[in-house]
């Protein structure tokens, strides 16, 4: 039960009807979309530029406006299979895509050190305009979080957090720390929007938890700035509420104990026992040991 407690959960909320997954065409993410929930946390969008993959076609990237970006594949036999369609319709269409992605932010513990944005692949413009193709222009994306700063970007962002499932909560239950910490990381896109009908949400230490602000879960359609490497608003779908939808955070005390554990990886483990006599040194020379040769490996 104690592990359990770990997990926090904000509010109830109506389960999703069905996960977005990893899809191969616009089709298919058009039902994804209609069956979608405003109410849930989403950030995904439509982006076009030259697509390239290397020679090892492990990995991609997609240059806009002359600024070169990741673009990644889901972990998963539905992301692997979207990522070999997109290079079967690079070979037929061309490097030119129009794509269906989910943004990716990472930040980093300096504020002054600049965030970095990928993209991963969600599906490719099949060319029938319906479905999200229709109703998103390129660069628009729909963002629907937390609104707020966060100590590590200097702009507000809006926090997108696992959607709370049964089903991915019994997943949580059954992994271990480190995987749980991953698999529960938000994604902080960061957001320029003047005049907001609400302020983001920034935490003051000073005051007690109960006096702190509440923070507001917004709905928008936001472009893509590649020019600033941020997202700008567009549009508000929905009146900002303070009701948050039900998701998966990791405490701070799991964190630390999967930093704790991955440290204790990768730190080398000393001679449980040491044979440091003057004798030995000088008998023998340096040998690697069994044990050492299997950390490593």
């Amino acid at each position: 039960m104690s592990e359990n407690k770990e997990i926090k959960r904000v509010l109830p909320i109506t389960k999703p009807k069905q996960n977005t997954d990893t899809i191969t065409n616009a089709e298919s993410t058009e039902k994804d979309a209609e069956q979608s929930n405003s109410g849930l946390f989403q950030a995904i969008g439509i982006i076009s530029g030259v697509v390239d993959f290397p020679e090892d076609h492990k990995s991609a990237t997609i240059t806009i406006n002359g600024n070169k970006y990741p673009l990644l594949y889901i972990a998963s036999n539905k992301g692997l299979r979207a990522f070999d369609a997109l290079k079967k319709n690079i070979q037929a269409n061309g490097n030119h895509q129009r794509l269906i992605v989910y943004p990716r932010v990472t930040h980093f513990p300096r504020r002054d050190e600049p965030h970095q944005i990928a993209f991963q692949l969600v599906a490719f413009d099949s060319g029938n305009n319906s479905g999200m193709c229709q109703e998103l222009k390129e660069f628009e994306f729909k963002l629907s979080g937390i609104w707020q700063f966060i100590p590590v970007c200097q702009v507000p962002c809006i926090s997108i957090f696992k959607n709370f499932t049964t089903d991915r909560l019994e997943f949580v239950k059954k992994s271990d720390v480190g995987k749980r910490v991953k698999y529960m990381k938000a994604s902080h896109i960061p957001l320029f929007w003047r005049d907001a009908p609400v302020p983001p949400f920034r935490f003051n230490p000073k005051i007690p938890k109960e006096q702190q602000r509440r923070p507001y879960f917004v709905s928008i359609i936001a472009k893509f700035l590649p020019q600033k490497n941020v997202f700008g608003f567009e549009l508000l779908k929905e009146m900002p509420q303070e009701e948050l939808p039900k998701f998966f955070k990791a405490s701070k005390k799991m964190k630390a104990e999967a930093l704790s554990l991955r440290k204790g990886e990768s730190a080398p483990k000393k001679d449980s026992n040491p044979q440091n006599t003057e004798q030995t040194n000088k008998l023998t020379m340096p040998q690697k040991r069994a044990a050492d040769s299997n950390e490593k490996n």
